[in-house]
């Protein structure tokens, strides 16, 4: 159940139901909409305050959308969150792009669960390190950053 009412589009304000068109327009907005139209997640709350929610959901989108990471490290990034702190939205949402990017079920279930990983690609094997290490001890020591950008690491 939802702790906050999910409005359906044609209840919202102008503002607001600008908001959510910009919202369910992006990339993410198949993924945004319940069945009854009104927003998941976050994004709810948003429509609540317009002029905050707006620079909010630009900033998720540029962290998303605009940064240099690929795909598959984004994504395996947020699900390394996603499991430390046990979001049943975050993983619900992102499981499935993890899996249209070639996750297996073995690697979401370490990614849930915190359990080791292999991975065949340097550059995603240092965000998986460095990812972890910020969620456990919230800051990142020598050894999580050693082979951050160099494209090769010796593990």
């Amino acid at each position: 159940m939802a702790r906050l009412r999910r409005t359906p589009p044609d209840e919202l304000d102008p503002e607001a139901r600008a908001l959510y068109d910009k919202i369910t327009s992006g990339p993410r907005g198949r993924f945004m909409a319940g069945p009854e139209g009104g927003l998941t997640g976050p994004f709810n709350a948003m429509l609540l305050s317009p002029p905050v929610g707006d620079p909010l959901q630009e900033l998720g989108a540029a962290i998303r959308y605009r940064s240099t990471l690929t795909g598959r490290a984004r994504e395996l990034a947020i699900l390394v969150v996603a499991g430390h702190q046990d979001s049943a939205f975050e993983r619900a949402a992102h499981e499935p792009i993890a899996r249209e990017l070639g996750f297996t079920e073995e690697q979401l279930q370490a990614l849930r669960d915190g359990s080791p990983l292999a991975l065949d690609d340097p550059a995603e094997s240092a965000v998986l390190r460095v990812a972890r290490a910020l969620v456990a001890k919230g800051d990142l020591d020598e050894g999580s950053t050693r082979c951050w950008g160099s494209g090769s690491c010796s593990s």
